[in-house]
């Protein structure tokens, strides 16, 4: 057990809570000791802020290894992007995202790749608009503040943070420099998705009452892999105990329910199960002598969470990395007249003419496919990674920054769909005690707003 997790497990005999009243946010500091976060002095909001105008979107990219140079493809195929940097620790990968850059037809971008925090030099630039981030997680907040400090617009992939004082930096910087700072949540974007959102709005589902979403994901092989996020994912299992993931399906069911768009996440409980599947895992397919087998994992296998929003409707939140099953992000969103389940996708509406039972979306696409994939679609496909969600996503992202519009998703959420991390962590700790959630957009969360033009 390292240092962190010896005094976090010290620290529970004295921070018992009773399951009657609320946990304050809070986390563990270096002495092992439980220490509420609070925000600093409230600046001005970037809730609906739009983008400045721009006619072509110049690009610097943090990151270059295989989710990078994805991201990286799909930005070169939208119209209207320059990249014109890319950074990374590895000299070769900078040189083969430059070499894509140049295939595409544009000048090679400049490389930097000069240890730990070169990324600085990338940030220090002034011909960036966008600065795209696609490192390890502990590197995603001190990027997105050096971006943002140096007056870019800035994206992380997810989650944007791990801790709940990280999630008040990025939005105390992001009001401080008036630039956006998003999380790239492709997850949002699904053809899937999008129509789903569209049937909510439409009231198809009637008043919606609650959601799930999960990420239930075999990550056995590629955390003990020696190469790619094997080399740093695996020890997130070390020192926390949570749900260290929940974005990919947190995002969709938020946008259902319109949270921080006239609802918000007001408390959340976490259980988690025993530690058992990665050592399961590794015992079978690693040597005795393998430094990996005295590694010491402390996050449970299944985490689940349960979110309360100050409207009264519930959301559930599932994160497995370490056991074997078929991936599965839930994806359920129900109301007083229909629910929507998926993988695979399937509706039942009240009352429809094929009785009580599922039916599939293809009926309702006519009417409920979204303009983005009605338009951008076929490219999205062909070019698009993750079922084309990855081009739709850059490609709405550059729209919104060309057409000068504001983005759809902000600093807001970045920390409120990173939060969960954290806070699971803490009311696991605490006999899965409620947790108080913050709220980050100080109190403008009641301010309608559509996502993806809903």
């Amino acid at each position: 057990m390292t240092r962190r997790g010896l005094l976090k497990t010290a620290g529970l005999a004295g921070a018992a809570v009773g399951l009657s009243g609320l946990v304050p946010a809070a986390e563990l500091d270096s002495d092992g000791r439980w220490e509420t976060v609070t925000p600093e002095a409230a600046g001005s909001t970037m809730v609906g802020v739009p983008f400045e105008r721009h006619e072509m979107v110049r690009l610097g990219i943090i990151g270059v290894g295989g989710r990078g140079t994805g991201v990286c493809s799909e930005f070169l195929a939208v119209p209207g992007v320059e990249v014109k940097a890319v950074c990374d620790v590895i000299p070769s990968k900078t040189a083969y995202a430059a070499s894509m850059v140049e295939k595409a037809g544009q000048p090679r971008p400049t490389e930097y790749h000069n240890g730990d925090h070169d990324y600085e030099n990338l940030c220090k630039r002034d011909d960036l608009d966008l600065v795209y981030i696609a490192t390890p997680w502990i590197w995603h907040v001190r990027m997105a503040l050096s971006a943002l400090e140096h007056g870019h617009h800035t994206a992380t992939e997810v989650p944007t943070a791990r801790t709940l004082k990280e999630c008040w930096e990025i939005v105390d910087a992001s009001e401080k420099a008036q630039k956006h700072c998003m999380l790239f949540e492709n997850c949002c974007f699904g053809e899937t998705e999008l129509m789903v959102l569209r049937m909510c709005r439409a009231g198809l589902l009637g008043e919606l009452t609650h959601g799930s979403g999960a990420y239930n994901h075999d990550l056995r092989s590629l955390l003990f892999s020696d190469e790619g996020e094997g080399l740093w994912r695996r020890f997130e299992h070390l020192d926390r105990n949570g749900n260290l993931y929940p974005t990919h399906g947190l995002g969709p069911v938020a946008n259902y329910l319109e949270c921080n768009r006239g609802d918000r996440f007001d408390h959340m409980v976490a259980m988690s199960s025993q530690s058992v599947g990665l050592q399961a895992w590794r015992a079978e397919h690693l040597k005795a002598d393998d430094p990996k087998m005295k590694e010491v994992y402390h996050c449970g296998d299944q985490n689940n969470s349960l979110i309360k929003t100050a409207k009264g409707r519930m959301i559930t939140v599932e994160h497995n990395v370490s056991e074997p099953h078929p991936y599965d992000r839930i994806n359920l969103i129900a109301g007083t007249k229909g629910m929507f389940r998926d993988y695979p996708p399937r509706l039942y509406i009240d009352g429809q003419k094929e009785g009580e039972q599922f039916v599939g979306l293809e009926a309702y696409k006519k009417d409920f496919e979204h303009p983005l994939w009605a338009a951008q679609g076929e490219m999205a496909r062909k070019n698009g990674g993750h079922g084309g969600m990855d081009y739709i996503m850059c490609w709405r992202v550059i729209q919104c920054m060309r057409e000068g519009l504001a983005p759809d998703f902000d600093v807001y959420d970045a920390a409120a769909w990173s939060a969960p991390g954290p806070l699971s962590e803490l009311s696991v700790a605490k006999g899965s005690a409620p947790v108080k959630f913050p709220d980050f957009t100080r109190g403008n969360w009641k301010t309608a707003r559509a996502f993806a033009g809903v």
